[in-house]
């Protein structure tokens, strides 16, 4: 299954313990096993299979480390590049904190018409 943005928090957990569940089995690895390896307990193997809300992130990422899928992190967070217009205005600088909105000019109570500019 794909997982999209459509799908609801539980679903994507349960695909990815899924998926997790796959790549051991395919590694011929039992969870007792995994969970050795990762420094994990084996409930925390299990939890992260059944798709279980409350395992913790960390677990999740040393499960990811010894099945040797921790690389594609990268596209599931991918290092954000600014644009070429935005590395120009730079100057490879690094940017240290977000901008607030930019103010706009109050507009005069009244309309300019040629001959005011006196």
């Amino acid at each position: 299954m794909k997982i999209t943005k459509q799908a609801t928090d539980e679903v994507v957990l349960g695909e990815l313990g899924g998926r997790l569940a796959k790549i051991r089995l395919d590694r011929n690895l039992t969870q007792a096993q995994l969970a050795t390896q990762a420094g994990v307990s084996k409930r925390t193997v299990e939890r992260l299979e059944a798709g279980a809300v409350a395992t913790q992130l960390s677990g999740f990422i040393r499960v990811c480390r010894v099945l040797d899928v921790i690389e594609r992190f990268d596209l599931l967070v991918p290092e954000p590049v600014p644009s070429p217009v935005a590395q120009l205005k730079m100057a490879g600088r690094k940017r240290q904190r977000a901008s607030t909105a930019k103010r706009t000019a109050k507009p005069s109570a009244k309309k300019w018409q040629w001959g005011d500019e006196r």
